[in-house]
C-alpha cells in the first residue's frame, strides 16, 4: 500500500511546482516508474482519484503513468538483459555477477498545468 504514500508525495511536490509557477490549475501528471518498483498502477489510480479531491489545483487532474523497463548488468560479460525474463543469472554467459542497472525508479516526468 505505499502507492498511497507516493501519491501523497507526488500531490506535495506538484503543488510545491505549480505554486513557484504560478499555476492556476493541474491538468495532469505524468509518472514513470520501473517495471520491478513493486508499483501496482491500479491502487495508483485509485489512490489518485481519492486524494486529489482534496486539492481544488488538481480537480480533474488527470494521472498518467510509463513504465520504465527493468535491465540488469552482466559484469561478468560486460552485457545487459532483460531483466524480468532472466532474473539475476545472465543469460548469455550464466553468470550470477549482475545488478540492476534500471527499473526500481519512480520519477515525475511531466506536469502539464493552466
Amino acid at each position: 500500500m505505499h502507492e498511497l504514500g507516493l501519491v501523497n508525495y507526488v500531490v506535495k511536490q506538484v503543488s510545491k511546482i505549480a505554486e513557484e509557477n504560478e499555476a492556476k490549475k493541474v491538468c495532469s501528471v505524468t509518472l514513470e516508474f520501473g517495471e520491478v518498483s513493486g508499483i501496482v498502477p491500479s491502487y495508483l489510480y485509485n489512490y489518485w482519484n481519492w486524494y486529489i479531491k482534496k486539492f481544488p489545483l488538481f480537480e480533474g487532474a488527470k494521472l498518467y503513468c510509463e513504465t520504465i523497463p527493468a535491465v540488469t548488468w552482466c559484469d561478468d560479460c560486460k552485457k545487459t538483459y532483460p531483466t524480468v525474463t532472466y532474473g539475476k543469472e545472465c543469460p548469455r554467459c550464466g553468470g550470477g555477477n549482475t545488478w540492476l542497472q534500471q527499473g526500481n525508479e519512480m520519477n515525475i516526468k511531466q506536469i502539464e498545468v493552466e
